[in-house]
């Protein structure tokens, strides 16, 4: 059942959601609080213009890892450099001579065959968690949509080609994603109407067309709720005329926009917490929802990743 393994204790998460919704800020954030609690962990961004090195405030991503701090690791995905790996590492091709115009021809044989590339990219990242190289493997995997068929592919050719080495590369691999101890989706929202409703949508595409297990889904963004009701009567009675006058001669200076802006707060955290409601109940049974607060800072660099990664930890009880 999705939820009964704790997230940090899988070995392969996929993170994925719609575009602006923090995706790549989250997936940074669970491989550093996965290193700090003494985890080797890799993380790797699969599309070739992330901007997962942002985070970290490193040198740009490359196929070979590359350590970021004590026990993390991040790589960026090639499939060319993936198919080179796995022809020496499975077919025993001895020279690159000889790889060179096999990884050539790729493009075609992608074209032809739908899912090749999502096979290198996937079988990639399944290959570094079968050698336990590390105890985590964090995806920044592609946004809401594209995701489905990355997860799918190694069954579809699977029930594809019924005998044969690819047969047998692609039947590991299968057991291995449909093991919810070891691998799980993370799909990351925001508290606004089209990210939930696309959140929902996906959670569903995950569970009907792959057998990967719905590890969690990270509401980001969450405003927090600066004032209550009674505060709310307050700054209300505030903002008639003659409590304005007053208020201004007493302090010198304009006071209209900062009760406009206690009023915004209200507003927005009051209209955001529909759309939490909304995914909350409208989440299948048992699936975990965790929260990441806003932040009034810069989204990218290194502070970012601990404050979002100490968030994360308090939802998850470290």
């Amino acid at each position: 059942m999705p939820g009964e393994v704790e997230l940090l204790d899988r070995r392969l998460l996929f993170v994925t959601g719609k575009g602006g919704v923090g995706k790549t800020s989250i997936a940074a954030a669970l491989g550093l609080l996965a290193s700090t609690r003494g985890k080797r962990t890799l993380v790797c961004e699969v599309d070739a213009k992330g901007n997962l090195a942002d985070f970290f405030e490193a040198a740009p991503n490359r196929f070979e890892p590359q350590e970021l701090a004590p026990g993390l690791y991040a790589m960026a995905m090639n499939t060319e450099e993936s198919l080179k790996e796995y022809l020496r590492l499975q077919l025993k091709v001895p020279r690159l001579a000889r790889i060179g115009p096999l990884v050539g021809s790729l493009d075609f044989v992608a074209n032809a065959a739908p899912g090749v590339k999502e096979i290198l990219t996937v079988g990639k990242l399944c290959w570094e968690v079968r050698e336990r190289h590390y105890d985590l493997v964090v995806v920044d995997a592609p946004a809401t949509g594209h995701v489905v068929a990355q997860l799918a592919a190694p069954q579809a050719i699977n029930e594809l080609v019924k005998v044969g080495r690819v047969r047998d590369q692609t039947r590991w691999m299968v057991d291995l994603l449909a093991d919810p101890a070891i691998t799980g989706a993370v799909v990351v929202a925001t508290p606004e109407e089209m990210p939930v409703t696309e959140t929902l949508e996906l959670v569903e595409r995950i569970r009907a067309e792959t057998s990967v297990d719905l590890a969690g889904v990270v509401m980001n963004k969450v405003l927090p709720e600066l004032f209550g009701r009674g505060e709310e009567e307050i700054f209300r009675a505030l903002r008639e005329p003659e409590r304005v006058v007053a208020l201004e001669a007493a302090v010198g200076g304009p006071v209209e926009p900062v009760l406009a802006g206690a009023e915004l707060a209200v507003t927005l955290r009051r209209t955001r917490a529909e759309h939490i409601t909304r995914l909350r109940s409208e989440l299948p049974g048992g699936v975990p929802l965790y929260y990441v607060p806003y932040l009034f800072t810069r989204t990218h660099g290194v502070r970012a990743t601990h404050n979002v990664a100490d968030a994360l930890g308090a939802e998850l009880g470290y």
